[in-house]
C-alpha cells in the first residue's frame, strides 16, 4: 500500500525526487502514455529507475502499460529493466523496450501481453470496482487461455483471463486487479492539481486509470509542462480533476514526442497545410502502400496500423484522396493524416481527439469499415502472426480489437524478409535478392488473427505483398494477383512454405503501382 503520509500537508506540487519516493516495493505502477515518447512522463520514471539503483527501492513492482511505450534507448519501460525491479509486466506492445523483453525471453521476470483496447478498457471496470471486462477481443488467438492466456515465458502463470460462456456464445473475461501507482502526463496542472492537455497530441486513458488507482487506495503522479494558479483552468480543457491527483511534477523541458517538440498541428492548436509534394521513397513500402490504398473507398472510416500498413496515409496524401476517407488511431484521434514512424499515435490536422478507451468501445462494436495492418508470418489457413517470433517479442498493441472488428481488413507486409532487394520500373517488379526469411510459411509461431473465427464473421481479408495479392478464402488462401514482371512460379509458388489456391481469374497488378509517377487513383474514387 502506498504511505500516504508522506502526502498529508505535502504541495501537489513536488520535486521529482519527492515524486519517486511514493512509490513503494510491490506497488502495481499503471504508466499512461504510448511509443516514442508520446505523453510519456519521462521524468518521473527516470527519477524512480535512479531512485532504484541508488537504494534498491522500489523493487519487485508490476508494471502495465496498455500501449507499446518507450524509445528503445531506454525511456518508457526499460525504466524497470533491472533485475529485481519488477516481478512481473503486462503490456500489449513490448518492441519499444527491447531490454525488458529480453528480461522476459530468458525467464527473468514474468510477462504478459493482452490486447491494448481491452487494457484501456480495463481500467474502467477497475475503477467502477467491477470484476472485470468481458469482450470478444482475443477469442481464438494467444491470449485466449486455451491458447497461451497472453503468456510470454514458463515463469508467467498467472490466470488474467478466463472463458466463459454468456447466452450460449463464448466469452473472454479479462479480470480486474488492484493499482497502487498511475503516472499520467498532461500540460497544464494549477496548484490543486487540475490537468489539462493542450499540447498533447492524444488524452490515453488519464482519465480511467487515476480514478482506477484513486478507488484501489493508490496514488496519481502527474507530470506536467508548467503550473497555473489555483482556479485559473477553464473546466473545459481539463482531462484529470485534482480531486483525482496526488503529485505534480513540473518538467518544462517536456516535448510532444521523442521527436517533436511541439506540434501544435498534431494537438489540433492549428490546420497547417499538408505537403503533398514530399512523397515516399520509391521501394517495397511504397509499392505494397500503394496497392493496399486501392482498397480505399469514399467516406470509409479507417485504422492505420504500425509498420508497413502506416504508408497508405502517404499515399492518401500523395493521390489526394486523404479527404475521401477518414483515417482513425487507435490512441484516439480522428481525421486528418496519422503521423508515421515514432510519431504514430499522433496526427495532423485531426477532427476530433477522444479518450483511448473510447475509441476502442466503438472499433469492437464494428465502427471501423477498413482496416490495414502489418504481418510478420500468414499460414495457408490464413492465420497471422505479429507477436512473437523467433526470439522477438513484439505483442500486438490493438491489432487483434482491429483485426477482428473491422468490415474489411488488409494485412501488408513484403513477401519475404531480411535482405530482400526489388526494383520496380516501367509498370514492372524485378526480384533482385530473395530474403533470408520466408513469411508465408507452413506454421505461425504465435496466433494474433485467426482466421477461422475471421470466417465464421464473413469477414472480407486481403493480403497485400509487393509482388502477390491473396484473399481469405474457405478453404484458406487464394492467390488473386500477380505483379507484372515476376514469374508465378519462381518467385512466388516456390517461396512459399505452401501452396495457395490459384484463383482462376488470376491477374496482374495494377502496373501504375509499379511507375515513379503518380497512380491518379483520385479520379476512380
Amino acid at each position: 500500500m502506498i504511505n500516504k503520509e508522506m502526502i498529508i500537508n505535502m504541495s501537489k506540487v513536488m520535486s521529482v525526487t519527492e515524486a519517486a519516493n511514493l512509490v513503494n516495493d510491490n506497488n502495481t505502477i499503471w504508466a499512461v502514455c504510448s511509443g516514442g515518447g508520446i505523453n510519456e512522463p519521462g521524468l518521473v520514471l527516470d527519477a524512480i529507475e535512479k531512485r532504484f539503483l541508488q537504494e534498491g527501492h522500489p523493487r519487485n513492482l508490476n508494471l502495465c502499460h496498455t500501449s507499446g511505450i518507450g524509445d528503445g534507448k531506454g525511456g518508457g519501460a526499460e525504466h524497470f529493466a533491472h533485475e529485481g525491479m519488477v516481478k512481473r509486466v503486462i503490456g500489449s506492445h513490448w518492441s519499444w523496450a527491447p531490454k525488458l523483453s529480453h528480461m522476459v525471453k530468458d525467464n527473468k521476470l514474468e510477462g504478459y501481453v493482452l490486447p491494448q483496447g481491452v487494457m484501456a478498457q480495463l481500467l474502467r471496470a477497475i475503477a467502477g470496482k467491477k470484476p472485470g471486462v468481458i469482450s470478444h477481443v482475443g477469442l481464438g488467438t494467444f491470449v485466449d487461455p486455451r491458447y497461451d492466456g497472453g503468456a510470454l515465458n514458463q515463469r508467467s502463470q498467472a490466470n488474467l483471463v478466463e472463458v466463459m460462456e454468456v447466452s450460449g456464445s463464448e466469452w473472454l473475461f479479462y479480470k480486474s486487479f488492484p493499482i497502487d501507482v498511475v503516472i499520467i502526463r498532461g500540460t497544464t496542472a494549477d496548484e490543486d492539481g487540475n490537468i489539462s492537455m493542450e499540447h498533447e497530441g492524444v488524452y490515453m486513458e488519464a482519465l480511467p486509470a487515476a480514478q482506477a488507482a484513486k478507488n484501489c487506495g493508490g496514488i496519481v503522479i502527474a507530470q506536467v509542462k508548467r503550473v497555473a494558479q489555483k482556479g485559473t483552468l477553464d473546466p473545459r480543457i481539463v482531462k484529470v480533476p485534482g480531486i483525482l491527483v496526488d503529485a505534480v511534477v513540473v518538467d518544462p523541458e517536456q516535448t510532444q514526442s521523442m521527436a517533436v517538440n511541439y506540434n501544435p498541428a498534431y494537438s489540433g492548436e492549428i490546420k497547417t497545410s499538408f505537403n503533398k509534394s514530399s512523397s515516399m521513397p520509391f521501394n517495397i513500402r511504397k509499392i505494397v502502400a500503394r496497392r493496399a490504398a486501392m482498397e480505399l473507398f469514399p467516406k470509409a472510416v479507417v485504422n492505420l496500423g504500425f509498420g508497413m500498413s502506416d504508408g497508405v496515409a502517404s499515399i492518401a496524401l500523395e493521390e489526394e484522396i486523404f479527404d475521401k476517407v477518414t483515417f482513425t488511431v487507435e490512441q484516439g484521434v480522428i481525421g486528418g493524416i496519422p503521423a508515421l514512424g515514432v510519431n504514430f499515435s499522433l496526427g495532423t490536422n485531426p477532427t476530433a481527439i477522444i479518450e483511448h478507451h473510447s475509441q476502442f468501445d466503438w472499433y469492437d462494436g464494428g465502427g471501423l469499415d477498413l482496416s490495414f495492418l502489418a504481418f510478420a508470418q500468414v499460414d495457408f489457413s490464413g492465420n497471422v502472426n505479429v507477436s512473437k517470433f523467433g526470439n522477438r517479442i513484439v505483442g500486438v498493441g490493438g491489432f487483434i480489437n482491429i483485426s477482428q472488428n473491422a468490415k474489411k481488413v488488409v494485412f501488408c507486409g513484403s513477401f519475404s524478409t531480411s535482405d530482400l532487394e526489388v526494383k520496380a520500373e516501367a509498370g514492372e517488379l524485378k526480384i533482385l535478392k530473395e530474403g533470408k526469411y520466408r513469411k508465408l510459411c507452413s506454421t505461425v509461431e504465435q496466433i494474433s488473427f485467426n482466421s477461422k473465427y475471421a470466417k465464421e464473421k464473413n469477414q472480407e481479408v486481403l493480403f497485400v505483398t509487393e509482388r502477390a495479392v491473396f484473399s481469405l478464402g474457405k478453404e484458406g488462401l487464394i492467390l488473386k494477383e500477380i505483379a507484372p514482371g515476376v514469374d508465378l512460379e519462381k518467385d512466388i509458388l516456390d517461396k512459399m512454405d505452401f501452396k495457395p489456391i490459384i484463383s482462376h481469374k488470376l491477374k496482374k497488378m495494377d502496373s501504375r503501382i509499379f511507375k515513379e509517377s503518380l497512380m491518379g487513383i483520385k479520379n476512380e474514387m
